[in-house]
C-alpha cells in the first residue's frame, strides 16, 4: 500500500534533470520576453552619431544623454503630463471599475428581470456604434466635455467586453450558496456584493482594472480630439507633439535657422526610445500591484458544498 502511494506520488512529479531543463526553457523565454524593452533602454542612451555608423549594439561605443536632455528640454510642460496622466489613469480605473463591476453584476444574476435585455444592450455596442462625428457631438456640445480632465475619463469609463468578461467570471466563479448565505442572514444586495462577492472576485477585478490602467495611460487619441488647453495635455500626446515637432524641423531643414551640424547632431532614433522608455517606464511598477491581487484573490472564500 505504502509503495503505491509513493509510486504514484513519483509519478506527478519531475526529476532533477527534467526540473532543470523546463527551469532553463523558462528562464529563457523570460528573457526573450524583457530583452526587447533592455534593448530600447540602451539604444536610448547610444550616441546618436555612433547609432547612425556602427547601427544597433548591446554595447554601444559611445554613451550619452542627448536623446533625454532633448526630450526634457520643454521643462515643467513634460512634467505637468505625467501629471495628468497619472491623474487620468488612477481615477479613470477607479471610475471603471466600479461602473463595470456593478452592471456586470447585475447581468449575472439570474434573478434579475432585465439581465437579458442589459446583457443585449452592452453586446449591441461591440457592434455598432454611432461613429466618431456623433461621438464628438455627444461629448463636446450634449456633455460638455471640451478642454476638460473629464474628457479623457468618461469615455473610457464603460467597456463592453469587459463587462461580458466579469459577468462570465461572476456567473462562473461565484457560488450561488455564498449569495444564499447572505440572503438568509438578512443581507440586502449591497451589502451581498461589498461583503460576499468582491472578496471572491479580485482575479477578475484586478484583470479588469490592469486593461483598464493600460487603456487610459497610453490613450492620445481623445487628447487629440477633445484637449486644447496645453496644461491638460496627458503624456503619450505631448509625446507624440514632440516628435511630430522633430520630424516637422528634420523635413524643412533647408529653411530652418539651425545649422547643419546641430540638425545632424539631433536624436532622432535616440529620442524616439527615450520616449518609449519614458512611456512605458511607470506603467511597468503597476503590475506588482495587480499580481498581488491576483495571488490574494485565489486564495480567499473557498467554499464546500
Amino acid at each position: 500500500m505504502a509503495q503505491s502511494a509513493i509510486k504514484t506520488r513519483d509519478f506527478h512529479q519531475l526529476s532533477k534533470p527534467w526540473n532543470m531543463v523546463f527551469n532553463l526553457i523558462a528562464g529563457v523565454f523570460s528573457l526573450m520576453c524583457v530583452f526587447p524593452f533592455l534593448f530600447v533602454v540602451i539604444i536610448s542612451f547610444t550616441d546618436e552619431g555612433v547609432l547612425a555608423r556602427d547601427g544597433y549594439r548591446l554595447w554601444p561605443a559611445k554613451w550619452s544623454f542627448e536623446a533625454y536632455k532633448y526630450v526634457f528640454q520643454t521643462g515643467d510642460t513634460l512634467l505637468r503630463s505625467y501629471g495628468v496622466t497619472i491623474f487620468v489613469t488612477v481615477v479613470g480605473t477607479m471610475i471603471s471599475l466600479l461602473f463595470i463591476a456593478f452592471y456586470a453584476y447585475a447581468i449575472s444574476r439570474k434573478s434579475f428581470r432585465y439581465r437579458n435585455f442589459f446583457s443585449f444592450f452592452a453586446f449591441f455596442t461591440m457592434l455598432f456604434n454611432g461613429g466618431l462625428v456623433p461621438t464628438y457631438i455627444v461629448t463636446t456640445q450634449l456633455l460638455g466635455l471640451k478642454d476638460t480632465i473629464w474628457a479623457l475619463i468618461l469615455p473610457l469609463a464603460m467597456n463592453a467586453f469587459y463587462i461580458m468578461i466579469l459577468r462570465t467570471f461572476y456567473s462562473t466563479s461565484v457560488p450561488d450558496a455564498i449569495l444564499e448565505s447572505g440572503k438568509i442572514d438578512g443581507a440586502g444586495e449591497f451589502r451581498i456584493f461589498l461583503k460576499l462577492v468582491l472578496p471572491l472576485s479580485l482575479p477578475g477585478l484586478a484583470t479588469i482594472g490592469l486593461f483598464s490602467t493600460l487603456g487610459y495611460w497610453n490613450d492620445w487619441f481623445n487628447a487629440l480630439l477633445y484637449i486644447d488647453n496645453p496644461k491638460l495635455v496627458p503624456l503619450q500626446s505631448m509625446l507624440m507633439r514632440i516628435e511630430t515637432s522633430m520630424q516637422f524641423i528634420m523635413q524643412n531643414s533647408q529653411n530652418s535657422s539651425l545649422s547643419l551640424e546641430a540638425l545632424r547632431s539631433m536624436p532622432q532614433d535616440t529620442s524616439r526610445m527615450a520616449m518609449v522608455v519614458l512611456a512605458t517606464g511607470p506603467i511597468i511598477f503597476a503590475y506588482p500591484f495587480f499580481q498581488r491581487y491576483f495571488i490574494q484573490g485565489l486564495t480567499i472564500g473557498a467554499v464546500k458544498e
